[in-house]
């Protein structure tokens, strides 16, 4: 047989990899975010067949694993990180699969001769895996002299480009501020070639969430509360410093400690279950945003 006709057979080999399970996932743990699932599969596929062709002697440039999430706070790219690593892991591109999430406060140092070290220890621990750098922008300060994070993306920029085998670097943030991080870096922007944005959620989107915390606490709305917490979430939308899932887990948990406090004072001294775990319009009402 030719060799250019050397049979393989995608299915068994995708099946071999077990990714259809981080897939499905995604897709049962995440609402919402479709065209982050669907860049995600798109990035699986690439790698599938990139490792087909390893598989058959077929030359190509090794496929860019470096990448960017970007979008505002509490949009899942955490949970979507984790899903990656484990993608990654699953088809051989990485050889422990761990996330290791950090901050600038990770990297930089205080002083002269600090820097180095603290950052090379991070990348030590991320070594086999990815290390995902939180609101990464906040690395470079070009207003500041005395500032030390240009010296930790230098030395980032060395391990990405020498250990492409051993670790993937994902940074994270806000999307207009991740587009001047990278355009005042070039050589950073060239090694970063997979790009995510997140979109907000709708406030149907954060209900639906609403109700998944809930289920995953044993709680429940009362039927004539989730046109409630609905209304919080577009309010809530509409105010600062507002972090989408965030946020609304942030309700959620206020909501229980005012149903909590509403049991416990109501004078009832024999409660069912269905008192017990469920949330009544009054215990989301009291929140400041009704008042």
């Amino acid at each position: 047989m030719n060799t250019n006709d050397t049979l393989v057979n995608l299915q068994e080999e995708y099946d071999k990899t077990k990714i259809q399970k981080i897939i499905d996932e995604l897709e049962r743990e995440l609402i919402g975010l479709i065209p982050v699932k669907s860049r995600i599969k798109e990035i699986a596929a690439l790698l599938l067949i990139d490792r087909l062709r390893n598989k058959l002697n077929l030359v190509s440039g090794s496929p860019g694993l470096h990448m960017s999430f970007t979008g505002s706070p509490g949009t899942g790219k955490t949970t979507v990180a984790m899903k990656m690593s484990d993608i990654l892991y699953r088809l051989d591109y990485i050889q422990k699969g761990h996330l290791l999430t950090v901050t600038r406060d990770d990297l930089v140092g205080q002083y002269i001769g600090h820097t180095a070290p603290k950052t090379k220890e991070v990348l030590k621990q991320a070594m086999g895996g990815v290390l995902f750098i939180d609101e990464a922008y906040y690395l470079y300060k070009p207003d500041n002299e005395r500032d030390y994070g240009a010296e930790a993306i230098e030395i980032l920029l060395q391990v990405m480009e020498n250990e492409r085998d051993n670790l993937v670097v994902i940074f994270a943030g806000y999307k207009n501020k991740m587009d001047k991080f990278y355009e005042s870096n070039p050589g950073l922007s060239s090694r970063v070639t997979n790009h995510v944005d997140f979109p907000d959620y709708t406030a149907d989107e954060l209900l639906q969430i609403a109700k998944l915390m809930l289920e995953e606490q044993q709680y429940r709305f009362a039927p004539d509360a989730d046109s409630v917490l609905l209304e919080y979430a577009e309010r809530r939308m509409k105010q600062p410093h507002f972090a989408n899932a965030r946020s609304i887990r942030n309700a959620i948990d206020r909501a229980r400690m005012r149903q909590a406090n509403r049991i416990f004072t109501s004078g009832d001294k024999v409660l069912t279950k269905t008192d017990l775990i469920t949330i009544q319009p009054e215990d989301i009402l009291k929140s400041r945003l009704f008042s």
